[in-house]
């Protein structure tokens, strides 16, 4: 079985707010699913081709069906309500090679 990532890219943030209660109510959900936080990095990012320097996260969880489970918990929902339109990201739940 092979692990599962969350890959979120940041284009903007709008409400620091919203960013600080979405982060409060997020990291308690990837800790239930048994996520680990592989990259959190707003300052140090080198942005390549299309890319812009704002905050990179992954997220390693111990399968891709784990990675899933965890994005569609009433829990996650609640975070995501929290954000609400506080950012503009690029989110992606993707499959490991191994």
């Amino acid at each position: 079985m092979n692990k599962g990532y969350w890959v979120v890219a940041y284009r903007s943030v709008s409400d620091k707010a919203a960013m600080d209660a979405y982060g409060k109510l997020a990291k308690p959900v990837i800790d239930a699913f048994g996520g680990s936080l592989l990259v959190f990095s707003g300052d140090v990012v080198e942005a390549r081709e299309a890319g812009l320097k704002q905050l990179t996260v992954v997220v390693e969880f111990s399968s891709y069906e784990q990675a899933q489970k965890a994005y569609a918990s009433d829990a996650y929902l609640e975070a995501l309500k929290a954000l609400g339109n506080g950012a503009e990201r690029d989110f992606r739940i993707v499959e490991g090679l191994a």
